[in-house]
Parts: C-alpha cells; sequence; structure tokens
C-alpha cells in the first residue's frame, strides 16, 4: 500500500453517520461474517448492522453464556436471532484460537467477512505466557494468529474483507521492534495500547498485500470515541483520566469537550469498510469517519493534542515496518 493511497474519497458519510445509514441498500444475504469482541459496545451494533443486512454472523467469546444473555437483549428487536451465533474463543490462548479456527473450518464455507474487533486498552502490566505484553497479545497477535487461521476460508469467499479495529491511540508509540514486550524501558499503558494500534494499522498493510491476488481486502478503523464500551473495563482512575475521561454521577464523560459518538456512529465506520463498494479494488488503509483517512505528519499535530485532528502517522502505513511485524508476529504467535 503506497501512502498515496491513503486519500479521502468524499464517501457522501461523515463523523455522525450511523453503521444502519452506511448499510442500507446493501444485501448480504448467503455472506458469513465473524465478529470478535461482538457481544459488547460497538460490536453489538456491527453484529446488529450485518444480521439486517441477511449476513450470518458468528460472534466468538470467552464467556459465552454472557454473550448469549447480552445478545438476546440488546437485538431482541431482530426478527431472525437464528443467524446469530455464540462460539467459545479466548484471544489470549493461542489453543483456543486454534480450535475456533478449525471448527469454523470444519463446516466448509467460505468467510466472507472478519471483523477483529475486541480490545483491550490501557491495562497494567502483564505478560502472556510467553512474555509477549498483554495489550499486544490480544489486540494484535491473537487475532494476527485467528486471520491466519482462518485463511482457507477467506480465500475461498472470492473477495473477502478483514476490518482491524485500531484507534487514533495508534499516535501514542510506533511499533517499537526493540523492546515489544517493555523489558528495557518503563512500562506505561497507553504507550502499550499505542503500540497495539500501530500494529493493528500495519497488519492490515500487509495483511492487504499479501491477500490481493486471493480477493481478500484489509482495512483498519479508527471508529472513534465511544464511553459506551467495555474497553474501558481494565483501566483504573488514573489512566481514565490520562485518556481524558473521568466519572461523575456513575457515567463515563470527556472532560475536554472532545466530541463523542455513539455505539451506532461507532460501528459505522466498521461497517463502511466492510461492506462499501467504494471500496472495490482498495485496501490496506486507514479509514475514519467512514471515510479513508490522509497522512499526517508528528509535526502537524499540536503539543498536547495528539489525538486531535483526523489522520494516521505515516510509521503506521509504512510498508517496511509492517512486513518486518508480520515476521516477527509469526515467530511470537
Amino acid at each position: 500500500m503506497s501512502t498515496t493511497a491513503q486519500q479521502p474519497l468524499n464517501s457522501g458519510f461523515g463523523f455522525d453517520s450511523t453503521a444502519g445509514e452506511v448499510i442500507k441498500g446493501i444485501d448480504l444475504t448467503g455472506k458469513t461474517a465473524i465478529v470478535t469482541g461482538g457481544a459488547s459496545g460497538i460490536g453489538v451494533e456491527t453484529v446488529r448492522a450485518l444480521r439486517e443486512a441477511g449476513a450470518q454472523v458468528i460472534v466468538p467469546a470467552r464467556n459465552t453464556a454472557a454473550a448469549q444473555d447480552t445478545l438476546r437483549e440488546a437485538l431482541h428487536d431482530l426478527h431472525d436471532l437464528d443467524g446469530v451465533r455464540v462460539e467459545p474463543l479466548d484471544l489470549s490462548d493461542p489453543a483456543s484460537i486454534d480450535a475456533f479456527a478449525e471448527r469454523f473450518l470444519a463446516e466448509d464455507r467460505p468467510l466472507h467477512l472478519l471483523i477483529n474487533n475486541a480490545g483491550v486498552m490501557a491495562t497494567p502490566l502483564a505478560r502472556n505466557a510467553r512474555g509477549v505484553e498483554m495489550q499486544f497479545a490480544v489486540n494484535h497477535l491473537g487475532h494476527f494468529r485467528l486471520t491466519t487461521r482462518l485463511w482457507p476460508a477467506l480465500a475461498a469467499a472470492g473477495g473477502a474483507r478483514v476490518v482491524a479495529l485500531s484507534s487514533r491511540g495508534h499516535r501514542y508509540s510506533p511499533v517499537v521492534f526493540d523492546d515489544l514486550n517493555f523489558e528495557h524501558r518503563p512500562y506505561e499503558p497507553f504507550l502499550g495500547y499505542g503500540q497495539s494500534k500501530t500494529a493493528n494499522v500495519l497488519f492490515a498493510v500487509e495483511l492487504d498485500r499479501r491477500g490481493a491476488a486471493d480477493g481478500v481486502r484489509a482495512f483498519s478503523v479508527h471508529p472513534g470515541a465511544i464511553l459506551d464500551t467495555a474497553l474501558t473495563r481494565h483501566m483504573d482512575p488514573a489512566a481514565l483520566r490520562a485518556a481524558g475521561v473521568e466519572e461523575r454521577d456513575g457515567r463515563l464523560v470527556v472532560d475536554d469537550g472532545r466530541p463523542v459518538k455513539t455505539t451506532q456512529q461507532g460501528a459505522a465506520t466498521t461497517i463502511w469498510c466492510a461492506t462499501s463498494p467504494a471500496l472495490d479494488g482498495l485496501g490496506g488503509v486507514y479509514c475514519e469517519d467512514c471515510d479513508v483517512s490522509p497522512v499526517v505528519s508528528a509535526e502537524e499535530l499540536k503539543p498536547g493534542e495528539l489525538l486531535e485532528g483526523p489522520g494516521v502517522l505515516p510509521y503506521a502505513v509504512d510498508q517496511d515496518a509492517a512486513a518486518r511485524l508480520w515476521e516477527v508476529s509469526e515467530q511470537l504467535m
């Protein structure tokens, strides 16, 4: 992917667009979608939009009973809940990922849409059994393993799309290849989060390069600032304040006046990337507000306003870094 591809398309949608508006008129009957993290926050609205358009949707979850209860309550207005299925999956456990993929591949059907939506944010320092920092392990490596294990079904679709949920938080940090696991530098939750979100963008760049010949295109997404999400469940009060979020009267609020999206608006860019005909023949791009985002340099960002304004930093769409991350990920997963 050349950075020249990172140019807005003037899609006709924007910040206020909802998933339902973006997918209006698109028929996904006969299509199969997998949505990780599909039982909370914007994941639920992603599942809703895909199911309403006719797709069969599989929602992997660590706690399948809780996920089923949540989806049953949240999607009670859908006429056909039989098209939504919950399956066990723990993205931090390679064996669980492999078992999920094996079960799906055994069904011998194509996978048209893979939405890598699940994630954790600004968690205290933890490492998995192989010593990999947990945000990188869950947000990137878990989805990397899942996607590569499901590759035969994606290639069989004859036009699949993979959407990686990143964030404007990628601006906190590049992928620090010399110290991925914070063994030689102080750990800061948002540096770990930023590294994992940059990895999501780079993953889409390299996946698209590798998959285009088989009709598999990949995109990364900044969904926007959404408070009604489980992402904040691992964050302590200090980390929330560092993110510009405070709790008032039992509610999470943004304390600096930054615009916040509803979950329906937060799912819109994911749905646009997964289904929009405007993206036919295009891939490996980072998108926000239902359009391709421009590239911005770090120098253009004002001090203290790291998360303000649209744009992806060059290090997140660098082809050499994307190829290097793929090789490292194969060794670590």
